[in-house]
């Protein structure tokens, strides 16, 4: 195929550019010969090299050729387009030609980065900029269109991410959804005693943030509810949600509790999940005292009414208000937003899964989380350290690390083990003066007073042993082990194994995707990465983006992370969506494909391929249509139209063959 390289409206007229990108590209490629080879290709007029083409003077260059010397069509030989593909498309705007009149050619991912051998990195970027000068001799002149967005944003999970996101937002008076499946907000934060490395007091930090999300005028929460589906696009997502039901008029309760206190079950007998099963609740319960909304629940799988419909009902009786309703449905709500972020948060690792430890084996094996617990002034045992026997404990090991950096669970970092763990041996040497004995591989501390915090530590007479410990077993072999648990390590400082009897064992378990991750990611159609988080658009240019557009992330839902970078996210997620709905509209790129009504034969191929659900069917013409405003432009309906209905703007065939031509016949 050798198609002409002008048309009847205007000279094709090329300017190809060829950056050093530094040392990146000029250390493995000869950029003199790539320069003076785009000479010689058909339609350039004008081919330069420059150190840094991205920059301000490389772009003024760019803009220059074109106004002085007639360039209409740009090729820049440099980096990925995902990098720089819309600094040169500005470029051209600027200098008043049509964006996508632009083609880049990756020389430095797919070339100096990959090629060792100098001269074949130099010929195989002439074949790449060969394909690039035939196909942007081809480009058509194309056009974003606009699209009018919601000014309502809906964030989805209540803990310290969704809440300040939530209050960034209602504070610049935009309205904001903030949905929570648990009966309260506050998430993990309001399950931790103190915050390192501060040792602020938790709850004295949260709890006014929450009432400030209760009482915003701008904020509509939604707790002990779900998002079933989300459809639309970017600006304009519709939004089904479930409120599940609490079996409580919420305009009726005030949180008095004398249900709770009436309750035939004098005694709980259900495992209290805020507790982390320390303790047991009632059937009808307020998760913990500074619960928001401060409104009860009641349990359908351990309540006697919802169970076997035989209950006296004293809890009825109880309610001056008559706020209890067995009769209670889920409700659905249906709403629409513009931008929607997800602060769903994480779980802790669940440490059955290393019996070595005795997790759920001994009695005195706990997760920091419970420790979290039984140090708290509301917790299970009203702030007294004590164990399940009753005893206080003299002398306690911290094993960190548990499930993460371990090739059979979790190769990834949990971020904050190694300051929990520092915090629970303070805690537990603050308020037992037991003898505390930290295990860990190496001890990370590298954010501002972390370090002087592990120093604190370090002078309180914790005790630190570098090695991860292979078991925890209560088989003594002297008498001093006798009714002890005994940790068996490897001290590799000492370079010798020990074993360390204690009274108490805290696993600092890491940080790992919820269990629901997959399915969440498939309603709001995202990605997960490896370790099952949710992915963002680019780790460094975009953390907080999704490759779905107008869906952001905050939080430890993207990645294990500390308080202080979960809340600077969450305002950096804000702040996007806040961005995108002030702008009143989206751009929609048109790289987007287009169907041929008259070539396509209807036959439904395209519609469940398509990973945006942005195909659909035009039952009276019988034919695909595609959604411009979903589209993605991924390509996967375009290769597999039987027909060859299905086309794409940027990727026409036309183009295609024009590029591998030219890659073609200048190797």
């Amino acid at each position: 195929m050798n198609i002409p390289l002008s048309t009847k409206k205007d000279e094709v007229r090329i300017g190809v550019y060829v950056c050093h990108c530094g040392m990146n590209i000029a250390g493995k490629v000869h950029i003199d010969a790539l320069r003076d080879f785009a000479k010689t290709l058909p339609g350039v007029t004008i081919s330069r090299d420059f150190k840094f083409m991205c920059s301000d003077s490389g772009q003024e260059l760019l803009a220059d050729d074109i106004k002085k010397h007639g360039v209409n069509r740009v090729v820049v030989a440099s980096c990925s387009p995902l990098l720089h593909e819309g600094t040169f498309r500005g470029a051209l705007v600027k200098a008043g030609l049509n964006p996508f009149f632009y083609q880049m050619a990756n020389i430095r991912e797919h070339v100096a980065w990959v090629t060792n051998d100098r001269d074949l990195a130099t010929e195989k970027a002439k074949a790449l900029i060969a394909g690039a000068v035939r196909r942007a001799a081809r480009a058509l002149a194309l056009e974003k269109k606009r699209v009018n967005v919601q000014k309502d944003i809906l964030i989805v999970g209540g803990g310290i991410a969704g809440i300040h996101a939530a209050l960034n937002l209602a504070e610049s008076g935009k309205h904001v959804y903030l949905v929570e499946r648990e009966p309260t907000i506050g998430g993990h934060m309001a399950q931790f005693d103190k915050t390192f490395p501060t040792l602020d007091c938790a709850a004295c930090i949260l709890t006014p943030k929450m009432s400030a999300v209760k009482n915003h005028p701008n904020i509509t929460l939604w707790t002990y509810s779900e998002v079933e589906e989300v459809s639309g696009f970017s600006g304009n997502f519709k939004v089904r949600v479930r409120r599940n039901p609490r079996y409580i008029k919420e305009e009726l309760c005030v949180g008095c509790n004398e249900c709770i206190d009436a309750c035939v079950f004098k005694k709980g007998k259900t495992l209290d999940e805020f507790n982390v099963g320390l303790s047991q609740r009632k059937p009808i319960y307020s998760p913990f005292p500074q619960a928001t909304p401060a409104l009860v629940v009641i349990d359908p799988n351990s309540c006697l009414e919802l169970m076997k419909g035989k209950c006296k009902k004293s809890c009825v009786d109880a309610c001056e208000r008559a706020a209890i309703d067995f009769e209670q449905q889920a409700r659905i709500e249906n709403i629409d937003v513009g931008a929607i972020i997800l602060s769903t948060g994480f779980k802790t690792f669940d440490p059955t899964r290393i019996p070595e430890y005795g997790y759920g084996k001994y009695n005195n094996v706990y997760t920091t989380l419970e420790v979290e617990r039984l140090v708290n002034a509301s917790g299970p045992t009203q702030g007294e350290l004590v164990l399940r026997d009753g005893s206080r404990p003299k002398s306690a090991a911290v094993i960190h690390c548990v499930g993460s950096r371990d090739r059979r669970y979790n190769p990834h970092c949990s971020s904050v083990c190694c300051m929990a763990s520092l915090k629970i041996a303070h805690l537990i040497k603050e308020r037992t003066g037991a003898d505390v004995f930290n295990f860990y591989i190496d001890m990370r501390t590298p954010l501002k007073g972390y370090e002087e915090f592990y120093d604190q530590v370090l002078s309180e007479g914790v005790q630190f042993i570098r090695g991860r410990p292979a078991e925890v077993t209560d088989w003594a072999l002297t008498p001093s082990e006798e009714g002890k648990l005994v940790v068996r390590v490897e001290d590799t400082l000492l370079g010798t194994p020990r074993r360390i009897p204690v009274d108490m064992v805290v696993l600092a378990v890491g940080l790992e995707a919820q269990a629901d991750a997959e399915a969440v990611q498939r309603v709001f159609n995202i990605s997960c990465s490896r370790d099952g988080f949710f992915l963002e658009r680019h780790p460094k240019l975009g953390p907080v983006s999704t490759f779905s557009d107008g869906i952001f992330l905050a939080g430890a839902c993207q990645g294990p992370k500390d308080i202080p970078a979960t809340v600077a996210q969450a305002g950096a997620a804000a702040a996007e969506a806040l961005c995108m709905v002030d702008k009143g509209y989206v751009e929609i790129e048109p790289n987007t494909a287009w169907i041929n009504a008259d070539e396509c034969s209807g036959c439904k191929t395209c519609i469940p391929l398509c990973p945006f659900r942005a195909i659909s069917r035009d039952e009276q013409r019988k034919v695909a249509v595609i959604n411009e405003a979903l589209c993605k432009g991924c390509g996967t309906c375009v290769g597999a139209c039987p027909s060859g209905a299905a086309q794409q703007n940027l990727f026409t065939n036309e183009q295609i063959y024009e590029e591998i031509e030219g890659v073609l016949s200048y190797v």
